[in-house]
C-alpha cells in the first residue's frame, strides 16, 4: 500500500533543510520524524523538477508545487551491470593479475554505471561459493553396489534385563536403480561385515561386477587414495563371489553417494530387522 503524501508544510521544509541548511538525509528524517527513505524520494523529485536552491523561485505557489510534485516520476535506475564471472576467475589465474586491476578494467568498460570495489569484491565472493563443480556420475544397472554402515544406530532393548545395546544399520545399494538392502547386525566387526554382504546378495539374487565399500576397519586394512589394501577375509570373499572391490576414495564424498541418498529409506527399512536381531541374541 502506498505511503500518504506529505503535507506541503513538510515538504517546504525537506526542502530547506537540504538546499539552505545543507542537511543529510537522516537528519532531516530525524528533524521531521519521517524517515531517510521518504526525504530521498522528494529530493530526487525535486531535482527532476529543476528544484535545487532555496528559497523557491515565486512561480512555485503551493499548487503548482503540490501538483508537479505528485505528477514527478522517478526513472528506475537501470541495472548496474557485473562482470562475466567466469572470464573474470580464469584471468584471476593469470600472474599480476589483481582484483583491483580487474576492476579498474570493468569500470572502464562502464564508466557511468558500476559497482564499487568492495560491492564487487563481495559479489565475487557470493559467486564463487556456489560454484561447486562436479562430474555427473553414471551408473550401469548392476556394474556397481555401493555398502556403507548408516551413521545413526537403532537401540535394541533386552526385555529381561532392560540391557541397551546399539544395533549398526548396513546398508547396500545398487548404483543404477537405488535397489537397497539393509539389515541391522550387533557390531561392524569382520564377520558381521562379510556376512552381511553375502545376504545382501542373496536379497539381490545376483552379485555385481564391482563392490564400493567405504574405508572402515573391516574392509581395508590400509586406506590409500589410490592402492588401499583389503582385509585378507574381505579378499577372500571377493575371490569366492568373483567379484571386484573398490574402496571409496579418503575424504572424497562425491566417489560415494548412494548410501547417502537411500539412508533415509535405508533407515526405515531397517526398523522391521530388530526383532531378527532380538532372537539371533
Amino acid at each position: 500500500m502506498p505511503a500518504e503524501p506529505i503535507s506541503m508544510r513538510k515538504l517546504k521544509e525537506i526542502l530547506r533543510l537540504k538546499y539552505d541548511s545543507q542537511l543529510s538525509h537522516r537528519q532531516i528524517a530525524a528533524s521531521l520524524t519521517i524517515s531517510p527513505g521518504t526525504v530521498s524520494i522528494y529530493v530526487n523529485r525535486a531535482k527532476l523538477m529543476g528544484i535545487t536552491c532555496w528559497p523557491l523561485p515565486p512561480e512555485w505557489d503551493d499548487v503548482t508545487l503540490s501538483q508537479r510534485f505528485h505528477q514527478a516520476q522517478i526513472t528506475p535506475r537501470t541495472a548496474i551491470p557485473l562482470p562475466n564471472w567466469p572470464q573474470f576467475y580464469q584471468e584471476l589465474k593469470t600472474k599480476g593479475t589483481t582484483k583491483q586491476l580487474l576492476w579498474q578494467e570493468y569500470v572502464e568498460r562502464n564508466p557511468d554505471n558500476h559497482y564499487s570495489y568492495p560491492q564487487l569484491c563481495r559479489h565475487y565472493k557470493s559467486w564463487l561459493a556456489c560454484q561447486q563443480p562436479s562430474m555427473r556420475q553414471t551408473h550401469l544397472f548392476g556394474e556397481k553396489l555401493f555398502i556403507d554402515y548408516c551413521g545413526p544406530t537403532i537401540p535394541l532393548v533386552n526385555p529381561d534385563t532392560a540391557e541397551v545395546r546399539k544395533a549398526q544399520v548396513f546398508v547396500a545399494v545398487m548404483g543404477g536403480s537405488n535397489y537397497t538392502f539393509a539389515e541391522a547386525t550387533l557390531s561392524q566387526q569382520l564377520e558381521d561385515w562379510v556376512m552381511s554382504h553375502a545376504r545382501a546378495f542373496e536379497f539381490f539374487g545376483a552379485v555385481p561386477d564391482i563392490i564400493v565399500p567405504d574405508n572402515l576397519r573391516s574392509g581395508t586394512t590400509r586406506a590409500c587414495k589410490y592402492d588401499p589394501d583389503l582385509n585378507p577375509t574381505y579378499q577372500q570373499l571377493a575371490a569366492h563371489y568373483n567379484v571386484a572391490i573398490l574402496p571409496a576414495r579418503p575424504r572424497k564424498p562425491k566417489d560415494y553417494v548412494a548410501p547417502g541418498i537411500m539412508y533415509w529409506r535405508a533407515l526405515k527399512a531397517s526398523y522391521w530387522l530388530i526383532a531378527t536381531v532380538l532372537c539371533a541374541t
